[in-house]
């Protein structure tokens, strides 16, 4: 990375400003200029489907709203059940390798986020259940928020991915207390690249809006934004302090993050932001949101 000071709009993709074709957003390492972290939104019209090669990257395909088939290689068809929308459920998922050709179809339609990371090794295509994704309850109070550790270190095997589904019920702050991951110190603080999706939940007719922060840590590229985010809006990190991820009241905020980074260990190490940190005490004095969890995962795998 080179200490190169940048604007909000280089960090932050308003819906629709990386859309590529059949993608309502690409983000790949040679457009966000860093080394490894990657996401692609893909729109499919029913009875839709679009192939695409890995290249040197492995890939986690995520529905967002709809089922889909995943194919790698001409290999047996992973069926995935999907699910409504982003707020009504945790869904599965499938894995695919680099150096791959995958075709994606839905019979109904749907929008599909591809997650990436260039990485070295070639793991076997997988299919990842709905009901083994664990749904973790993070912060308590006003802080509360619900992560779906779907491509978690240490919950599903990637070669350098670590990918999450955040949901904040309106009104909090997520991403919080502000942290970084932006220098590689063992068993403190991984490096990792790191980009926010976000969809947020309209209501009483209105669209909802969201606020972003990423403030500069003194390392890399001296990332400084604050941005009002909405529907389809990305935020890239490549360093720096982020957070609050804040949801404006009445509007449950979603935002998948996607991460990796050259270190050896696949691992999510975070440092708290020193005037911030102290409200990680206060937690335990205070109950969890009642408004979460919005949902938990499926008893079972529902095929």
């Amino acid at each position: 990375m080179t200490n190169e000071l940048r604007n909000t709009t280089d960090f932050h993709l308003k819906a629709g400003a990386a859309a590529d074709g059949p993608y309502e957003l690409v983000i790949a390492p040679e457009t966000a200029g860093w080394g490894y972290s990657s996401l692609r939104v893909l729109r499919l019209p029913p009875g839709g489907s679009h192939t695409f090669e890995t290249g040197d990257s492995e890939w986690i395909v995520l529905p967002l709203s709809g089922g889909c088939t995943v194919t790698a290689d001409g290999g047996a068809p992973f069926e995935l059940a999907g699910r409504k929308d982003v707020f009504s459920g945790v869904t599965d998922f499938a894995y695919v390798p680099r150096d791959a050709e995958v075709e994606i179809g839905s019979a109904a339609g749907g929008r599909f986020a591809l997650t990436g990371a260039r990485c070295t090794r070639r793991l076997p295509a997988r299919y990842g259940p709905a009901s083994e994704v664990p749904v973790e309850l993070r912060g308590t109070g006003s802080c509360s928020r619900q992560v779906n550790n779907f491509g978690a270190a240490g919950v599903f095997e990637c070669d350098k991915l670590i990918a999450v589904e955040v949901l904040t019920p309106g009104g909090n702050w997520s991403s919080y207390p502000p942290h970084k991951h932006d220098e590689c110190r063992p068993g403190e603080e991984s490096e990792l690249e790191e980009i926010y999706y976000f969809e947020i939940a309209s209501a009483h007719g209105t669209e909802g809006l969201g606020y972003q922060r990423v403030s500069p840590s003194g390392n890399g590229r001296g990332t400084d934004v604050l941005a009002e985010v909405r529907s389809g809006d990305a935020v890239l990190i490549p360093d720096g302090w982020h957070g609050p991820s804040v949801a404006a009241p009445g509007h449950a905020m979603y935002y998948l993050n996607v991460m990796a980074g050259p270190g050896e260990e696949r691992a999510w190490l975070i440092c708290d932001h020193p005037d911030h940190g102290w409200i990680r005490g206060t937690w335990p004095d205070q109950p969890v949101d009642p408004r979460l969890p919005l949902y938990e995962a499926p008893a079972g795998d529902p095929r």
